[in-house]
């Protein structure tokens, strides 16, 4: 969007592809290696886009790298997965003979297979929660993000799947294995995923009525996009879901199966897109698997087409929303050539973009409106916000569930997407991002951030709550906190991705920090109060009530929604 317009301020079927978009955002550079000042400045605009928010403690290490030192360390996803959810409910209302029943508080939920409905509502609760304690407690590294991304890519709703808690977990366990990974395995991986083939009926999908749900957003939504001039056709999908019939999933172990008895078995021939390719029907143990490969390999000859739409893609999910003609040619064509070079491997495009002028470009940066997940994790991060630990898991799910239920207020439920598009301000043309920021969302941004900084958050005498004065002084030394003009432009380097007028923060100072008055002095002579003399309350409750206010009025203005 454009930033002049932001500060003037159920479901879709299909998803629209990123296109060229004539808005009034004019970009020219490409790919060359950035060249330009490597400062806070930049390693922040990196760190908010490629995790969620930018800590003190992570603004320090990236900076003493260099920027291709740093973004190869994003780069460097670990290869073990997270200690899994764990069961923070009580057996109440559940089955004494379920599975669920037996698996003791505190213990992980994951291994143990549930069919009461009751239980795995309860377990899915369990996986969100336990995926934003994931985001908040990230490592320096790009997955938790890439999660989220191909969450979004690969959209399945818990709501179509029953919630069953382990189709989730084993699906978020996939996304996490293939954050920077390859993207044609993942394709496949994600074919045979218990949860797909739950959400877009695979599992029913048998050569006697053919099921054409997952055929079609394999191509439409997940490899192609429907952009294309020309495209498949509707017998292509068609054609494609024969190709997948027969794979089941097992209910005693919730594994998948390939069924040759429900697999049509005759030769599948597909349009001229294609080239009119045959692929053999087999009747074999292995032939689905086989015939897959062949699907696949298939869709893959239209390897510009792929590429392009997954580059596009990752574009809009780390720079832009909108697609100039000159990025086209700049930037998404020549990243898709790397991408099919590649053999499809993520982490390579993403390390040229992430290491681009045209990332680090002015135009790239402070023009991003935060999803709820943004916001929210970011503020949780950024701030330093204290949780209880993860041992305590009855109080850090309290704690977790607040958040989630915050995010499902403000429209983004993760594990449920409103459709198999994902969330529409990230394909919803032409207001994109714009559309997190209505009249229903924004009064509930308001009153998550009041409610964090002035209130807290109360469960079970457990207080969620943002500590200004630990903030400040763990964030910067007493020599620049003391100075309310350095400590101004020091937190909104840190919360802010556009600059705010000498103006703006002249007053900022004037009514917040010095309490009206017009001498440094109020509001250094009170700082160093908290360092000279530590007990001095009347001291500590005046800086806290004038950084609460600080923080309340940047966190209430349009800039702080920008990433």
């Amino acid at each position: 969007m454009d930033r002049r317009e932001f500060f003037t301020l159920k479901r879709r079927a299909k998803a629209t592809s990123p296109k060229p978009y004539a808005g009034l955002r004019q970009i020219y550079s490409g790919l060359a290696p950035y060249s330009g000042p490597w400062t806070e400045k930049e390693v922040i605009h990196l760190l908010k886009r490629t995790m969620f928010g930018a800590k003190r403690a992570d603004i320090e290490h990236f900076k003493n790298m260099s920027l291709s030192q740093a973004v190869d360390e994003l780069l460097n996803v670990p290869t073990s997965l997270p200690a899994p959810p764990v069961k923070n409910y009580d057996n109440a209302d559940i089955d004494a003979t379920d599975g669920d029943y037996t698996v003791a508080q505190g213990a992980t939920w994951v291994n143990t297979i549930s069919k009461d409905p009751g239980a795995n509502i309860r377990r899915m609760n369990s996986l969100k929660c336990w995926w934003i304690g994931n985001m908040i407690n990230q490592d320096r590294s790009i997955r938790e993000k890439m999660i989220l991304f191909w969450h979004n890519h690969w959209t399945t709703e818990s709501t179509m799947y029953d919630e069953i808690g382990t189709y989730g977990y084993r699906y978020h366990n996939l996304l996490c294995e293939s954050a920077v990974g390859n993207f044609k395995k993942l394709v496949k991986d994600m074919t045979l995923n218990v949860a797909m083939l739950r959400y877009l009926n695979g599992y029913l999908n048998t050569y006697t009525a053919p099921d054409e749900n997952y055929a079609r957003e394999l191509q439409e939504l997940f490899t192609l996009g429907k952009e294309n001039n020309p495209n498949y056709t509707e017998d292509d999908v068609m054609t494609a879901a024969r190709v997948l019939t027969g794979w089941r999933i097992k209910p005693e172990d919730e594994s998948v199966y390939f069924k040759p008895q429900d697999h049509d078995k005759n030769s599948k021939t597909f349009s001229s897109f294609y080239n009119g390719a045959v692929i053999a029907g087999r009747s074999d143990a292995t032939g689905g698997e086989a015939e897959l490969d062949d699907l696949i390999n298939m869709i893959f000859t239209k390897s510009v087409e792929v590429s392009e739409f997954i580059v596009k893609k990752l574009y809009t999910w780390f720079v832009y929303y909108t697609i100039e003609p000159d990025t086209i040619t700049n930037v998404i064509k020549p990243l898709a050539r790397q991408f099919r070079d590649s053999g499809w491997e993520i982490k390579p495009v993403l390390a040229t973009l992430l290491k681009s002028e045209h990332f680090f470009d002015p135009n790239s940066q402070g023009c991003l409106i935060k999803s709820p997940l943004d916001m929210i994790v970011m503020l949780m991060r950024e701030f330093d916000v204290a949780m209880p630990a993860a041992s305590d898991y009855v109080n850090y799910y309290n704690m977790l569930e607040f958040l989630h239920n915050q995010s499902v207020l403000m429209q983004q439920n993760i594990g449920d997407p409103p459709g198999v598009s994902g969330w529409p301000a990230y394909y919803q043309l032409p207001q994109f991002y714009e559309m997190w920021i209505n009249h229903d969302t924004v009064p509930k941004r308001a009153r998550f951030i009041e409610t964090m900084l002035m209130r807290g958050y109360m469960r079970d005498n457990v207080k969620l709550i943002i500590d200004p004065v630990a903030f400040t002084k763990n964030s910067w030394p007493q020599a620049l906190a003391r100075d309310p003009n350095l400590l101004i432009d020091a937190i909104v380097e840190v919360l802010y991705r556009v600059p705010l007028s000498a103006t703006v923060k002249a007053k900022l100072k004037g009514e917040i920090l010095l309490s009206g008055q017009v001498q440094d002095y109020y509001w250094s002579d009170e700082y160093d109060k908290l360092y000279n003399t530590p007990g001095d309350m009347a001291a500590y409750n005046t800086v806290a009530t004038r950084l609460q206010t600080l923080f309340l009025r940047l966190m209430n203005l349009a800039e702080y929604q920008l990433a």
